[in-house]
């Protein structure tokens, strides 16, 4: 016969099942007659015979059902199969719903964090072959990553071989003159050819052209996406237009890509570029450029950074800059903008991957519950013809089809719970966060699912697959309902549930150890009193107050009207307030010692006279400031006890002098008192020397106000702003928040509480399931041993003994969950041992809490089978068997 003909034909014996039956009938009929007709000559009776043929042939309807397998399998026997399937979850919606729940649950959480994994360590950097792109800076033993000089920049640029290009950036703020009055903006200076390093183009206007970054240069500008939306109305007319930052007319150029973004240079809304310095910039000892390079093709990161550090050597013997040899920092741009975020991205996949693990183990514990309680129907279908292959069928089905709707459900809680975390991340934190814009459903994330939703339907399906491949026909008839929990759910699901309970430990110790770790941040010494603390940035137009007596009548004038506010009790003036950043560096030597250039780095802050009191910072020797020390007097100087400790051990620094080689006026100043140490860095930080100018003697246009009141801080706020604006409308007020308002968002505190909070909530919800899936057992386990239960209360056996009968085996199953689980968390605490502070990652009241907490929580759930255990009248139980 033609193939296609016996192809069409079978098609159509496919959706033509009553045709198909109807045939095979007359063709098995056909075959017992001839058997029968054989028997019949052989000398038997026709009945013999006709009960011979039937025996030979066989079961019809299980021949019946192989042939059509074998002919016409595929879309009827799917669709019947699933027809069954969607009966099942409708007859049993507690089931079905527990197990699609809990699959999206750990599904969703698992895809999210994927979603930023992916968006922050998977995607390439948004720029032009961004493998090639470094960040190349100097490197110093305070710091791996130093900033450059302005002439070493150009030196290095021109002597350099391995870039094709070699850049800097340097953060600025301007005052940008607007309808409202004057607004402080942020900006980056960068030099010329910055953008084309990056390999970004301006999608209006033009870039900047060579030569407007040399000194003298035209004051041109580039908006930002945001700036050009939000402050130009997205008008393709604004370039060529001109915007007056700092009292200078900026002519617009270009607007950059609403996709670009670069982490460094924070919310910068405008980019100018670098072709004005202040004398401090020009010195070859003044560091305050950050470099970026595009690394030629074939040239190594490593010889990259072996040139760029004989360059160092190079210019340091050249110029005879005195100090340790000089050394080069090449290191690739993506771990520049990741690095911080790294461990923490990966701390908090690894707590959903076995929150992922735990709804998979719990699933499974369900769907082999379920399987166990449906071995009599299992025995009836097969002892009526079905075969193993004609059941398993049907179990992929129900499987597949319950994975299906929790993998949808997934899905959905993922771009959830995507959306929900990209909105918590503060717009400060977030703006050094550039792979935010990059979180969501795409084609990695889509394929991550794809793969635990395979998993989970493999999960679904082979589960009963294994309960099935030990049963027989004879045993499910046999044992019927009574025999449903099996010995091998006993084993099985026990070891389900120790597996559960071990995982929920390790994300209890974790979160234990994490939320230790941001407590005691929260709570680090910071050598001032953080409460009824108001606080204000300030910017004041560098072309209205130009002299001395100008800023220092400034100052005068506002800490006066601020102190004289009702409820204040003082105000004082700094250049950067504490817990910001160890930033501001300055380097010192001492008068009447020998200095060879010795990297003596320190904290430097510029503060008013009533500044170090506001904060009520402990005065430790010596005297604060006057207001009368002003630029016409000696330079004074206060000092923070690591840096006595440091330079001054053994002696008493009051009296002593310090000196900086900045250009700084003056520059020698005299100590004149010791504090005790402000925590002016970040708070997982150790506190450094710093050191402490007057204000009035530095001439600060931008500073920030901190105000101690005996009321609501925060009430406070929106006064200050109202003051300073009665003061002088042209200054630029931002950034007003509380003290503690600043404390609670710094990075170190905000990464520790989001790794803090998310492991949390994974660990919360692992001890749900787990707790959950250890009730599950026991009560499974006791409704299966009623007769047995019964029959002891029957011979005299006490309630107490029932209650201890069900705890023992609840208790044994704890025991080995806990133990298990704290072993694999001391090891599993050691890998984010750099994410705690001031916690050891084996820290033992933490473990000993968590094993409290899981131990009250699995022995609280076993109650209420034991309890129902306990109270089971033997009669009806003997009866019901």
């Amino acid at each position: 016969m033609n193939p296609f003909i016996r192809l069409m034909k079978k098609l159509s014996l496919l959706f033509d099942r009553g045709r198909f039956l109807r045939e095979l009938d007359e063709e098995m009929a056909f075959h017992r007659a001839q058997a029968e007709n054989e028997f019949v000559a052989g000398g038997m009776t026709p009945q013999a015979a006709r009960y011979a043929a039937m025996r030979q042939f066989g079961n019809a309807t299980k021949l019946r059902e192989q042939s059509h397998e074998t002919v016409a399998f595929s879309v009827e026997t799917v669709a019947q199969d699933l027809r069954f399937a969607l009966r099942q979850c409708t007859n049993n919606p507690g089931f079905a719903l527990t197990a699609i729940l809990i699959l999206a649950l750990g599904m969703g959480v698992s895809v999210a964090i994927f979603g930023f994994v992916d968006a922050a360590l998977l995607q390439p950097l948004p720029y032009a072959n961004p493998g090639r792109l470094m960040s190349v800076n100097e490197n110093s033993v305070e710091s791996p990553r130093w900033p450059l000089s302005y002439p070493d920049y150009l030196d290095w640029q021109r002597l350099n071989k391995s870039f094709s290009s070699l850049d800097v950036y340097s953060g600025a703020g301007y005052l940008l003159s607007a309808s409202s009055g004057a607004e402080p903006v942020q900006a980056e200076r960068v030099s010329g050819g910055f953008f084309q390093t990056l390999g970004v183009h301006p999608m209006l206007g033009r870039d900047f052209y060579p030569g407007e970054d040399r000194p003298g240069g035209p004051n041109v500008v580039l908006l930002s996406y945001g700036a050009w939306l939000h402050r130009f109305g997205a008008r393709r007319d604004a370039v060529g237009q001109t915007v007056d930052l700092d009292g200078k007319a900026f002519t617009i150029v270009g607007v950059l890509p609403r996709a670009f973004s670069f982490a460094p240079s924070g919310n910068a809304e405008f980019w100018v570029p670098l072709n004005s310095f202040s004398p401090h910039e020009k010195m070859r000892t003044f560091y305050e450029f950050m470099g970026i390079g595009r690394l030629r093709e074939g040239v190594t990161t490593q010889a990259a950074l072996a040139e760029m550090s004989a360059i160092a050597k190079q210019l340091q013997r050249q110029y005879a800059i005195p100090g340790r040899d000089q050394s080069a920092s090449v290191v690739p741009l993506s771990e520049i903008i990741i690095g911080d975020v790294r461990p923490i991205l990966l701390t908090v996949l690894g707590g959903a991957g076995l929150l992922l693990l735990i709804a998979c183990v719990n699933v499974s514990s369900l769907v082999l519950v379920r399987a166990e309680s449906r071995r009599r129907e299992i025995a009836v279908r097969g002892a009526l013809g079905a075969t193993r292959l004609r059941l398993a069928r049907q179990f992929i089905t129900e499987g597949l089809l319950l994975a299906v709707f929790g993998s949808l459900a997934g899905i959905i809680l993922a771009i959830g719970i995507m959306k929900l975390l990209g909105r918590l991340v503060p717009k400060d934190m977030a703006s050094s966060m550039t792979f935010l814009g990059g979180v969501g459903l795409n084609a990695h994330t889509g394929a991550f699912a794809a793969a635990i939703a395979l998993l989970a339907a493999l999960l679904l399906a082979a589960t009963p697959m294994l309960r099935l491949s030990f049963q027989t026909v004879r045993d499910g008839l046999a044992d019927g309902d009574r025999g449903a929990a099996g010995r091998l759910w006993r084993r099985l699901g026990a070891n389900l549930v120790i597996v559960e309970l071990a995982i929920a430990v390790v994300l209890l110790a974790g979160a234990g150890l994490l939320g230790q770790s941001l407590y005691r941040l929260l709570r680090v010494p910071l050598g001032f009193d953080p409460n009824h603390l108001a606080t204000v940035r300030v910017m004041a137009p560098a072309t209205v107050y130009q002299g001395d007596e100008q800023m220092a009548g400034l100052y005068g004038e506002v800490v006066r009207r601020l102190s004289s506010l009702p409820g204040v009790e003082f105000a004082g003036m700094t250049s950067m307030l504490p817990v910001e950043c160890n930033c501001a560096i300055d380097r010192i030597h001492f008068p009447g010692r020998p200095y060879h250039g010795e990297h003596n780095d320190v904290d430097e802050r510029h503060v008013s006279a009533e500044y170090l009191p506001t904060l009520r910072a402990r005065l430790v020797r010596g005297r604060l400031f006057s207001d009368a020390e002003d630029a016409s007097r000696p330079g004074v100087a206060v000092i923070n006890q690591a840096l006595a400790r440091k330079y001054f051990p053994g002696e008493d620094p009051v009296g002593q002098e310090i000196a900086n080689d900045e250009s700084g006026r003056p520059s020698l100043w005299e100590i004149v008192g010791v504090v005790d140490d402000v925590r002016e860095g970040p708070l997982d930080a150790d506190t450094g020397p710093a050191e402490y100018f007057p204000i009035n003697q530095t001439r600060d246009h931008y500073f920030s106000i901190a105000v101690r009141t005996r009321q609501d801080a925060g009430a406070l706020l929106p006064v200050l702003v109202s003051i300073l604006h009665e003061i002088d409308p042209k200054l630029g007020v931002s950034d007003e928040a509380t003290m503690n308002e600043k404390i609670d968002g710094t990075q170190a505190a905000l990464l520790h509480r989001f790794s803090a909070w998310l492991v949390g909530g994974f660990a919360t919800m692992a001890l749900v399931l787990g707790v959950v899936g250890l009730y599950g057992v026991i009560a499974y386990s006791v409704s299966q041993r009623t007769r047995e239960i019964g029959v002891r209360m029957a011979l005299g056996a006490q309630r107490s003994s029932v209650y201890k009968l069900v705890m023992r085996q609840a208790g044994w199953l704890t025991l080995a969950g806990l133990t298990i689980g704290l072993v694999c968390s001391v090891g599993t605490s050691l890998l984010i041992r750099n994410l705690l502070f001031g916690v050891r990652a084996w820290d033992a009241a933490t473990l000993c809490c968590v094993a409290a907490l899981l131990g009250l929580a699995s022995m609280a759930a076993s109650f209420l089978p034991a309890h129902r255990a306990a109270s089971v009248n033997p009669t009806d139980a003997l009866r019901a068997e």
